[in-house]
């Protein structure tokens, strides 16, 4: 448990992470733009550390599971290898999910010299800046929630 907590906090830390240095850049010179290029160097690694939270998450229900329901077989199931085996796998489906939210963005035409009015970057922001039709945005849209289970709301 303390082994996923660790890495919990480690995933939290470099979310935060993330948007934090251009939030203080921001209030210290009172602009609150960013870039097409910081956009996306500020995405890929919020969507990696984003993914990485929930499915360690995840992880850490599983880790409970076992423990309430299977006490007696919880150190044969939970051993390290198998816990590092669970972080290892919840790395790359982070890794995965987040490269395949970023290619589905990169895909989209873009004014590049454009300047979002905001400190912190979103997938939704950059595709209303499309300059495509918006047939394809909801395709899109509708897709992506459809593999991670939900339905967007705008």
């Amino acid at each position: 448990m303390y082994f996923f907590l660790s890495n919990l906090s480690f995933a939290d830390i470099c979310f935060i992470s993330s948007t934090v240095p251009k939030m203080l850049t921001d209030i210290q010179s009172h602009s609150r733009v960013i870039s097409y290029v910081g956009c996306q160097t500020q995405m890929s690694p919020f969507l990696f550390f984003v993914c990485m939270d929930d499915m360690l998450l995840t992880v850490m229900a599983y880790d409970r599971f076992v423990a309430i329901c299977h006490p007696l077989h919880y150190p044969v199931i939970m051993n390290s290898h198998f816990c590092v085996f669970l972080v290892f796998m919840s790395f790359l489906f982070s890794l995965v999910a987040s490269q395949i939210h970023n290619l589905i963005v990169l895909q989209f035409p873009f004014f590049k010299d454009v300047e979002i009015g905001n400190f912190f970057c979103d997938a939704s922001q950059l595709r209303n800046l499309t300059c495509s039709d918006s047939f394809t945005n909801y395709i899109v849209k509708y897709f992506v929630g459809a593999i991670f289970g939900f339905l967007p709301i705008s």
